[in-house]
């Protein structure tokens, strides 16, 4: 079972938001939820009016003058 950190829904998409340390971005686990989350986030945009979108964002990069658009241009799965 899987629950992202956050679910994020704008005008023209949702993303599923998930923040890991930087240092775990490869690890077994981390890499296996972000395949899911990316297959899921394909199925999901079939059966969706707005595309969903997956973000594996590092820990570090949570700053406060990002913005979800540049956190979905640099961290995006596909």
């Amino acid at each position: 079972r899987y629950l992202p950190d956050f679910i994020v829904e704008t005008a023209d998409a949702k993303y599923l938001c998930e923040t890991k340390r930087a240092s775990e971005l490869d690890a077994k686990e981390v890499t296996a939820k972000r395949d899911a989350a990316v297959k899921w986030s394909r199925l999901a945009s079939e059966n969706d009016a707005k595309p969903w979108k997956y973000l594996l964002i590092p820990h570090d990069q949570t700053l406060p003058n990002m913005t979800l658009a540049g956190l979905a241009a640099k961290f995006e799965q596909r």
